[in-house]
């Protein structure tokens, strides 16, 4: 397989694909050193400053930061961002990252739905919830966070159940690592809540099945 590996690291992705399609109750894994590691160092230093441009996205449910790509047009590059983050997004909607995923998951997705910088500050947090919004959804968060401490929260949990008793996983490399997991009925997730000045810098990527005919897979 001749993949574009001076982006993603293709051969130590697809060897956790069959840990992604065991695991349960739902499909999931964590991958580190997903991206090349000179192209990753160039993203993590143009990771966009938090100002204005970000959007107050907490409720009684989580507290949290997000920016839209292009401010929320999926359509081209954005200009606001460094080349190397264009470049990968660019890649990311690219048949060939996209097919590699529907070839990792066995989930038939064919098209990029989300591309949303999520950052969490001191006190941001996300209670466990289920999306469960179609069959054939793909959730990837990757990180872009140094010097994460063992046990400290701030990563996308992954749980049994919506209750913090029941995480089955937490990540805490987030220096360039991503968590992956099928949406579906028992795909529970979410942040436990930051306790220390530290800001949570991650990315999440959402591949979904899309048809001219249909339009989106999902329910929403």
């Amino acid at each position: 397989m001749n993949y574009n590996n001076s982006i993603i690291n293709w051969e130590q992705t697809f060897e956790n694909s069959e840990k992604f399609k065991n695991n349960q109750p739902f499909s999931f894994t964590f991958i580190e050193n997903f991206i090349n590691e000179k192209f990753y160092k160039k993203l993590f230093e143009t990771y966009p400053k938090i100002d204005d441009t970000w959007i107050n996205s907490s409720n009684m449910t989580k507290s949290q930061i997000v920016k839209q790509w292009n401010g929320g047009s999926l359509t081209g590059g954005d200009l606001s961002l460094s080349h190397e983050w264009n470049e990968f997004k660019k890649y990311v909607e690219s048949t060939e990252f996209i097919e590699n995923f529907r070839n990792f998951s066995g989930v038939n997705v064919t098209k990029l739905k989300q591309f949303t910088f999520m950052a969490y500050k001191k006190g941001g947090f996300q209670l466990p919830h289920i999306h469960n919004e179609g069959p054939t959804t793909l959730i990837i968060m990757v990180y872009f966070s140094k010097g994460w401490k063992e046990n400290d929260p701030g990563g996308t949990y992954l749980s049994k159940d919506t209750d913090e008793d029941s995480i089955i996983f937490e990540p805490y490399n987030l220096n360039n690592s991503m968590a992956i997991f099928h949406d579906g009925p028992n795909a529970a997730h979410g942040v436990r809540q930051i306790r220390k000045d530290v800001v949570r810098q991650g990315l999440q990527i959402v591949l979904e099945e899309f048809s001219d005919e249909k339009g989106w897979s999902a329910k929403y």
